[in-house]
């Protein structure tokens, strides 16, 4: 009974380490969907919203403050209405629903989510300097039109574009420099009171080097014993050092990175990706390594279960990732046909691994996981692969432009709530007090390919 139903789990689960290890391998089998080219690159990348990093200089004439809505209020943003622009919108029509957003002190009326959208999704369909250049047409005409207070509102705009996404302006050199122009024109036409607005200066005296990642740091003080065997460790110790790399590694993807496998739908030339699911991999195949590693069936039944309450820990700590890395790893084809390690294993042990497996299922899109993942609150560490095949979904449902060319604006609100999601996730850091030795040792034992594996067997034999 016991193989069986371990054969069953191995049915379930894998389809998730599965998709893994095959987006993993996309970037070989499409090479006619680059990412973006050098050039494109160059002009066109974007920032996540409110930069991910923090500084101690400011903008000219603002507090420092990012827009940096909880994840609660991301919920609420995916259902906001768009109003007329729901049946899609010209650039030059969601342009000017942008600049109304202003008042004419420049601040933002009300709610800033279309600005957002807008500022960040752009990318998907037209260069961040081909809007821009569209602003500057617009300010032509209305400086040929006489419209003062339209101009003004064009310079809040890009204002405010500069001081909540200033990577961009920082490091596409073709972006600022349209800039510097837009302002040579300014002054010639007589209009040097609006320069101050469009000032990026400050830019470049910005401390960017401050990500998300940086919010969990391992404690340097502690010294404590370390073993290749991971034997002195408890379970909530294990996950949570465990928990500490899955959320650093996390944090390192930026909107940007989401944009582009959106895009080229694998992880080419998206490097922070390729890690992260090549650490969810190393994982499952440590876990599977530890147990095989043990010489009699008694001891190997003794690690499989730590790995069980390694799971129930991961679960408790919201921590999804993990959690399907190491029951992907306990469910393997190479544990499962054990048959004299499953007869060790206790059965309140395995009736653990069941719940787990059924939670982790692929059943009905995995809606079991869905379910408890959208009941968390806090901290959680989604399934990544679960949620990039949404924004895929979304992306191949849904066109760029509806009827008479004009922009689907409400496909754009729905992959911005889904990656805003994400990187909200990113500002909510796990309570853990994880030791450096410790994370250290994870980090070079963790295999990624065979010949670690190999290796790792040998020296803990």
């Amino acid at each position: 009974m016991l193989p069986s139903r371990r054969t069953q789990m191995d049915s379930l689960v894998q389809p998730l380490v599965a998709q893994y290890l095959a987006m993993g391998c996309q970037s070989k089998e499409n090479n006619q969907n680059e990412s973006v080219t050098s050039d494109e690159k160059g002009k066109d990348d974007a920032v996540t919203p409110g930069c991910s990093s923090r500084s101690r200089v400011s903008p000219p004439g603002r507090p420092h403050r990012f827009h940096k809505p909880s994840p609660a209020q991301t919920a609420m943003k995916s259902v906001m209405s768009l109003g007329h622009l729901t049946k899609g919108a010209s650039w030059e029509e969601l342009i000017q629903a942008c600049l109304q957003c202003f008042d004419s002190d420049g601040c933002v009326c009300g709610s800033s989510h279309l600005l957002n959208i807008s500022l960040t999704m752009h990318r998907l369909l037209i260069s961040s300097s081909d809007l821009l250049d569209k602003l500057i047409t617009l300010f032509k005409l209305a400086l040929d039109n006489e419209q003062p207070t339209e101009c003004q509102r064009i310079c809040y705009f890009i204002r405010h574009w500069i001081q909540e996404f200033w990577v961009m302006f920082r490091l596409h050199h073709s972006l600022s420099d349209s800039l510097e122009q837009f302002r040579e024109l300014i002054r010639e036409q007589g209009q040097e009171h609006l320069c101050s607005l469009l000032e990026t200066k400050w830019i470049n005296e910005r401390d960017w080097s401050w990500k998300a990642s940086q919010k969990i740091k391992a404690n340097c003080s502690k010294k404590r014993k370390v073993s290749l065997l991971f034997d002195h460790l408890e379970p909530i110790e294990l996950a949570e050092h465990l928990t500490y790399l899955e959320f650093k590694s996390f944090c390192r993807i930026s909107f940007v990175d989401y944009q582009n496998y959106i895009r080229s739908c694998c992880m080419k030339d998206i490097p922070v990706m390729e890690r992260s699911i090549a650490l969810c991999n190393g994982i499952s195949q440590w876990v599977q390594l530890m147990v095989l590693s043990r010489p009699t069936a008694q001891l190997r039944a003794e690690v499989f279960t730590k790995f069980i309450h390694v799971a129930k820990s991961l679960h408790l700590m919201h921590n999804y990732n993990t959690l399907m890395a190491v029951v992907g790893g306990l469910c393997h084809s190479s544990i499962s046909r054990l048959k004299d390690t499953t007869s060790h294993v206790p059965s309140e042990v395995t009736k653990m691994l069941n719940e787990m497996t059924d939670l982790l299922s692929s059943c009905r899109n995995y809606d079991n996981y869905r379910q408890a993942y959208n009941k968390c609150t806090g901290f959680k560490i989604p399934i990544l692969g679960v949620h990039l095949k949404d924004l895929i979904s979304v992306n191949e449902a849904m066109s760029d432009y509806v009827e008479d060319n004009k922009v689907n604006v409400q496909k754009l609100q729905a992959l911005y709530s889904h990656i805003n999601e994400l990187i909200q996730l990113q500002q909510i850091p796990p309570k853990l007090d994880a030791n450096k030795d410790l994370v250290h040792l994870l980090t070079v034992v963790l295999p990624s390919d065979s010949f670690k594996i190999v290796c790792y067997l040998h020296v803990i034999n």
